[in-house]
């Protein structure tokens, strides 16, 4: 492990997870998120975004230095906890990925709570992912809420029958929204950024009533039998490590197959923070990246 993830760990635990745990309004947050991407988040220098709009729903397009709009898409869902995020807090990230797999990525605009309830986010997704998946081969991917929200749209993709995406990766998705997992008090203290006493708030304002063992928002209890390839990754101190320990033991349960990586001791989603401010940034997205050519090859894309 490197140094910077050391000092990275400690600033995180005095300003990222203390703001969380007492920031209460919706439009504070995402002000706030946004104002500390420009600082925290950079994209590789040459890469592009182009916004549009897909079936209604506004898009931004991002290209790695180089990358055209060749091959398939990656459609990626941010995180925010269904409350804040947004396609510019994730750009930078995902234009890296886009780099290193040379294929353009989407980033929905999705509707967020608690202007926009359940299942608002979902809907916005599989409208997108509807348009693009006629046009091409998708790669499904987010992180955190985000993940789980990938994971809860291939459900319904399966649920539906409709063209299945290549496959799906998630980085510390959210994946069980009654947050019932032993990491959620296990990892109470050791996680660097998540304050484990705000998830049901959160929750909350998105769930608005309804059951959180809808498989729509808790894609754990989905049926995903017969679902492509999933990768997930999440460190072993984050209150979400079992949301992924428990996803991945029930997609084998119903014979999918499963990349599984728990790294020790990363903050929550820590590909965002890209390679200069975090080696291991470089190192999960370059493994993620040869899982996804592994996956062209195997589905006979040149």
């Amino acid at each position: 492990m490197s140094l910077r993830r050391g000092i990275l760990n400690v600033v995180l635990r005095l300003t990222e997870k203390r703001h969380l745990a007492r920031a209460t309004d919706p439009m504070e947050l995402r002000e706030a998120f946004e104002r500390k991407v420009r600082f925290w988040f950079r994209a590789p220098r040459g890469s592009r975004f182009v916004d549009a709009r897909m079936d209604g729903v506004p898009v931004t397009w991002a290209y790695g230095p180089g990358v055209g709009d060749e091959g398939p898409v990656i459609l990626y869902l941010h995180g925010g906890g269904y409350v804040f995020g947004s396609p510019r807090t994730h750009r930078a990230m995902v234009a890296r990925l886009s780099g290193i797999t040379r294929l353009p990525a989407c980033l929905p605009d999705y509707r967020l709570a608690p202007e926009h309830v359940f299942p608002a986010a979902l809907e916005d997704a599989l409208a997108v992912y509807i348009d693009l998946s006629a046009q091409r081969e998708v790669i499904l991917g987010g992180d955190s809420a985000g993940g789980g929200l990938a994971l809860a749209l291939l459900g319904e993709i399966l649920k539906h029958g409709l063209r299945r995406p290549a496959g799906v990766f998630c980085f510390s998705p959210l994946t069980d929204m009654t947050y019932s997992g032993d990491s959620m008090v296990a990892n109470r203290q050791a996680d660097v950024m998540l304050p484990a006493k705000r998830a049901g708030e959160l929750g909350d304002m998105y769930l608005q009533g309804v059951s959180p063992r809808d498989p729509r928002a808790s894609p754990l209890f989905a049926q995903m039998r017969g679902a492509p390839p999933v990768w997930m990754a999440v460190g072993d101190t984050e209150i979400l490590l079992d949301d992924t320990r428990r996803m991945a033991a029930r997609l084998r349960e119903q014979g999918v197959d499963v990349t599984e990586e728990i790294e020790h001791d990363l903050p929550h989603v820590w590909p965002a923070f890209g390679p200069a401010l975090l080696p291991e940034a470089g190192e999960t997205l370059t493994r993620l990246a040869g899982w996804i050519s592994r996956l062209r090859q195997s589905s006979g894309d040149s």
